[in-house]
């Protein structure tokens, strides 16, 4: 497989905040070449065909690491996830379902924007099922039958346009959100130089200088959105809030944003 530099230094980054079962998702999924093939071409589609920003293999292991963050901080704040709470799984079964949600999520990208996510789920369910045979004895049926219903909905929800109600799929959907720094849209807009409609989306993610996941002081999570300019504040109320808004994580999220040098405006 012939991975970018970028992409091997996040699965590094990936590989060295996991132990155990969510270790051993992410091993599998990465060597996998059928894979590492469907998410290169859903970037193909994306930017060529399409114009839209990197919906390949770089941003979706962006999309783990941030969920992956996140994940730990609810951990470290004593926050049960929803396999724990109704006594299926622990926080590692947890885990592995954010994480192949997370690496997944945008496979049907490969054939269309347009509900794509119904499409990524057809397309993710076979590697979901590879994963869970091999971390899993045959019998677990009851964790694997969860495991999996975590993974297929952290995919449905990820473009926040359908309710979801576990904080596994909640993080997936901030996960996604979060990778919104100026590198994204950077591609499509080198190979554009015509105005289309919907530009404004380009140019406010062009903005986006930084976005930090950090321990916050009143609430377990804290995300902050520094721009060069006060076109990013569009990316950030039309695109980014809506979808904290919509996630069952939103109670456990303090979100600021301002520009570079200047105060920092909070949202939540």
């Amino acid at each position: 497989m012939n991975k970018s530099v970028k992409q091997k230094q996040l699965e590094e980054r990936i590989l060295k905040l996991l132990t155990g079962k969510a270790l051993k998702t992410a091993e599998i999924l990465f060597d996998d070449p059928e894979l590492q093939a469907m998410q290169e071409y859903a970037n193909i589609v994306s930017i060529k065909r399409l114009g839209y920003n990197d919906h390949g293999p770089v941003h979706m292991r962006k999309a783990t690491i941030n969920a992956i963050k996140m994940f730990k901080l609810l951990n470290d704040a004593g926050i049960l996830m929803n396999l724990e709470k109704e006594r299926v799984g622990s926080a590692n079964d947890s885990l592995v379902g954010v994480i192949m949600a997370s690496l997944l999520h945008d496979l049907g990208m490969t054939i269309a924007r347009d509900s794509h996510e119904f499409l990524s789920i057809q397309i993710a369910t076979p590697y979901i099922n590879k994963v869970l045979d091999s971390i899993h004895e045959p019998d677990e049926y009851n964790l694997k039958a969860a495991i999996r219903s975590i993974a297929i909905e952290g995919i449905f929800g990820h473009m926040a346009t359908h309710k979801i109600h576990s904080l596994e799929a909640g993080l997936v959907l901030i996960g996604d959100g979060s990778d919104m720094e100026k590198g994204r849209a950077r591609i499509p807009a080198m190979l554009s130089t015509k105005v289309r409609p919907g530009d404004i989306h380009r140019t406010s993610a062009s903005a986006i200088q930084k976005v930090r996941i950090i321990k916050g002081e009143e609430k377990p999570i804290r995300i902050e959105v520094e721009m060069n300019a006060s076109v990013g504040f569009f990316q950030v109320e039309e695109v980014f809030f809506p979808k904290i808004n919509i996630s069952p994580v939103k109670p456990f999220i303090e979100l600021f944003a301002g520009v570079t040098d200047r105060e920092q405006l909070r949202y939540l």
